[in-house]
């Protein structure tokens, strides 16, 4: 594919999505990507949580698009850490998802975050997104954020 090419494929100035996409609030992804997710199970450093793949969240090839894998373990990842009794579930440092499978419209997945470190400063989470119904492993994250006190001087 030639640059200029590229760039068009990129840019997305202008169209029909503009003024929809500039009128949506702060924080809309979030919701748009967690919308019908059920907490199935939660307990200290451990959550468990079902979903439905909606239509909205598929990408070109008719399956769970990445960017909302990735958003459900940045999510889930910090809702776990906030289990373990912190005041903050404070900044992402770094994510990283493996995606091992496709997740198509209308299957059931079942979603796993666990604390693997809780410290003072890091916490560690794995994320792991599974097919409900026969437990192949869809994706796998990981998600460390730093647990940012701010002084109050």
């Amino acid at each position: 594919m030639d640059l200029d090419s590229v760039k068009r494929l990129v840019e997305k100035n202008g169209g029909d999505y503009e003024s929809l996409v500039e009128s949506m609030p702060r924080g809309f992804i979030e919701q748009m990507v967690i919308s019908g997710l059920k907490i199935d199970a939660v307990e200290r450093g451990r959550l468990l949580c079902s979903f439905v793949v909606p239509r909205r969240l598929l990408n070109t090839g008719n399956s769970l698009h990445g960017g909302a894998t990735g958003t459900l373990v940045d999510i889930l990842g910090s809702a776990a850490i906030l289990t373990m009794g912190v005041p903050t579930n404070g900044v992402s440092v770094e994510i990283n998802v493996s995606y091992l499978c496709a997740a198509y419209v209308g299957e059931e997945i079942e979603i796993e975050a666990k604390v693997l470190r809780g410290g003072k400063s890091i916490a560690v989470v794995t994320v792991e997104l599974r097919n409900k119904k026969t437990g192949k492993i869809i994706a796998q994250g990981r998600h460390t954020k730093y647990l940012a006190i701010f002084s109050k001087i």
